[in-house]
């Protein structure tokens, strides 16, 4: 078994946390100031009928990069700057250049279509996010020298679906304003204390800091772009702090989730179960009243 390793100071994943912040922001205002609301490709119509800006999805995976590069050096910090760069540059690509004319929904509706030849968007990113989440298992710091080599590349596999499962599972919660980044928090919170996934941790509270109220307040959405990175970041953090079992354990859960989530809806699971359903709805806008009948 892996042991966990020691992770960095408080300093240091305030830093990761503060610069991923700062540069999530700065990076969501920049893209503003050139882009402005001119361009539809950046624009989206939410739940309620309304447009929202898909900026802060790229904002996101700069900040989540910016993070991680100043929290930690060596293997672990590369291999979480890939994980966020590659999930966040393919969830971008699927964002902007979807049909949405043809959209296939959800891994089954991708891989089906792969699987007739047709390469959609979603597709390529499933495929992109798959490749870089293997390269980020790969960079990852792993057991003692003397394994087999199968062992190492078993490990290897089982690191990459894990992170690669996790930026999915993150942006399947993107449907609702601050649900993706609601989740993200709750499971980097307990991610702080994982040695050196500790900074990838940090880094993805920070970008939950700087895009809460926008989110919120549905002027932005993360999209795929966003939420694909934040949930490669995550599982990242996982792969780096966490001992086999727990890996284990977690890529399991996620797994279930995933395939659940092509025969339920998980809208209408968190409206069903009042705990879920409040915090769902916490510091959100009120959805519109409905008036009654006269009289």
């Amino acid at each position: 078994m892996r042991s966990v390793p020691d992770g960095p100071g408080l300093l240091a994943l305030l830093r990761s946390g503060a610069t991923a912040a700062a540069a999530t922001w700065a990076t969501r205002q920049a893209a503003a100031a050139v882009l402005g609301g001119a361009d539809p490709r950046w624009t989206r119509t939410n739940h309620r009928g309304e447009p929202v800006s898909l900026l802060a999805g790229p904002a996101a995976t700069v900040g989540l990069a910016a993070g991680l590069l100043v929290g930690g050096g060596g293997r672990a910090a590369a291999a979480g700057t890939v994980a966020a760069l590659g999930a966040g540059a393919f969830g971008v690509v699927d964002d902007v250049t979807e049909d949405t004319a043809r959209r296939r929904k959800g891994l089954r509706g991708h891989l089906g279509a792969l699987a007739h030849g047709e390469v959609t968007t979603g597709g390529l990113k499933v495929l992109g996010i798959g490749a870089t989440s293997l390269v980020a298992a790969a960079l990852a710091p792993r057991e003692p020298a003397g394994r087999s080599r199968l062992a190492t590349g078993v490990e290897v596999l089982g690191s990459g679906v894990l992170i690669a499962a996790c930026a999915n599972l993150v942006n399947l919660l993107d449907l609702r304003p601050g649900r993706a980044l609601k989740a993200t928090a709750l499971a980097a919170g307990p991610a702080l204390a994982s040695g050196a996934g500790a900074p990838a941790a940090a880094a993805c509270l920070g970008v939950v800091v700087a895009g809460w109220r926008d989110d919120l307040a549905e002027r932005d959405m993360l999209g795929d772009g966003g939420a694909n990175a934040l949930g490669a970041a995550l599982g990242t953090a996982v792969v780096l702090g966490a001992p086999r079992p727990v890996r284990c354990w977690v890529l399991a859960g996620v797994l279930a989730l995933t395939v659940a989530s092509e025969r339920v809806s998980f809208t209408q699971v968190i409206a069903r179960t009042p705990v879920l359903r409040e915090l769902d709805a916490w510091g959100r806008r009120p959805a519109p009243a409905v008036d009654g009948p006269p009289g």
